[in-house]
């Protein structure tokens, strides 16, 4: 988990490594080792010490935190400040990837956002920001300038199905489904997921979160008829490689996705398939940005793969403790 690094300062002796004050511990929200950039004295120290150490003042414990006295000496504590993590969300002008990027961009002190869309016009339709990155996941190379220097991927490509023209529900038929050419659950969940999995692995990134869809037990699930794409095969090939990547994975299976106020509701986890079996099989696409985002903090999180959906508003208590949220879950794949 967490690491701290402390660091005295003392005009005399060294302090006792016991009298670290409390607030010199912090925890880090990725596992990444403090460097001397990013520790950050807790205050400033005037006078005598100003030729030497301009940026140490005297202080008691009272009124100054980090600052430790014990007789006349002083020893002044140095904490690790939580480096910022980079995480790129591709699919992000989608409708469930819209949303993990702005939460992400509203979190500026603990995360750096990118995104990955697939054309300029979805670019704009987010804001049109410099880190928001045009490229086609089914290129291998048009990806990589996204994924360099990032530490988390969150992966929400999806293939998304057409519905053919010509529907008319009035005459009571169910409505027909086509994939475009070159956006077949193949080549979008399969190749293009291989493509950000590889590309992520040759860059050193450290975790990756991939969403996809309950049903993928199932062979004969309606959705892998829509287009005689298979859609849900080809997601689950895509998960596979990942557990088997060797990269630190969350791999969150989701009910069907409803536009709808996150953070009010109790989240249940469950694994193959089962929570198909019960009446609770949706979830709001907000909440599962939310655990998109809380599995970047937790290591309880990693190595794991999980079906997820949500009770209705009011039926439970809002799930907060994301830790023993993802401490209940067992399954790796």
């Amino acid at each position: 988990m967490g690491m701290a690094t402390r660091v005295p300062f003392v005009t005399a002796a060294t302090t006792p490594p016991n009298q670290c004050h409390k607030y010199c511990m912090m925890a880090l929200s990725l596992p990444l080792p403090a460097s001397s950039s990013s520790l950050k004295l807790l205050s400033p120290l005037s006078s005598s010490f100003s030729s030497s150490l301009p940026f140490l003042s005297l202080a008691t414990p009272r009124n100054q935190k980090g600052v430790k006295r014990v007789g006349n000496r002083i020893s002044v504590v140095a904490m690790a400040e939580s480096p910022k993590s980079t995480v790129l969300v591709t699919g992000a002008g989608g409708r469930t990837g819209q949303i993990v990027y702005k939460k992400l961009k509203e979190r500026p002190n603990q995360y750096v956002a990118r995104g990955l869309v697939r054309t300029e016009e979805s670019k704009q339709s987010i804001g049109a920001a410099d880190d928001v990155f045009v490229g086609d996941i089914r290129d291998a190379a048009s990806i990589v300038p996204a994924i360099q220097g990032i530490d988390a991927l969150i992966i929400l490509t999806s293939a998304v199905p057409q519905m053919k023209p010509g529907f008319d529900p009035t005459q009571g038929k169910r409505p027909e489904f086509y994939f475009e050419d070159g956006s077949y659950p193949e080549q979008v969940d399969w190749i293009g997921q291989k493509n950000q999995i590889d590309a992520a692995k040759a860059a050193g990134v450290k975790q990756i979160v991939l969403v996809g869809s309950m049903g993928g037990t199932d062979l004969n699930h309606p959705l892998n008829s829509l287009g005689n794409g298979n859609i849900l095969v080809w997601k689950r090939k895509a998960e596979q490689y990942l557990a088997d990547s060797g990269i630190p994975y969350t791999i969150i299976r989701a009910g069907g996705l409803q536009d709808k106020d996150g953070g009010l509701r109790e989240l249940l986890v469950g694994k193959d398939d089962e929570l198909l079996k019960t009446e609770i099989r949706t979830i709001p696409r907000p909440d599962v940005a939310e655990v998109c985002i809380q599995a970047l903090n937790f290591e309880e999180a990693n190595f794991k793969a999980f079906d997820l959906a949500s009770k209705p508003e009011g039926a439970g208590s809002a799930t907060k403790d994301f830790k023993a949220f993802f401490s209940q879950i067992t399954t790796r794949f």
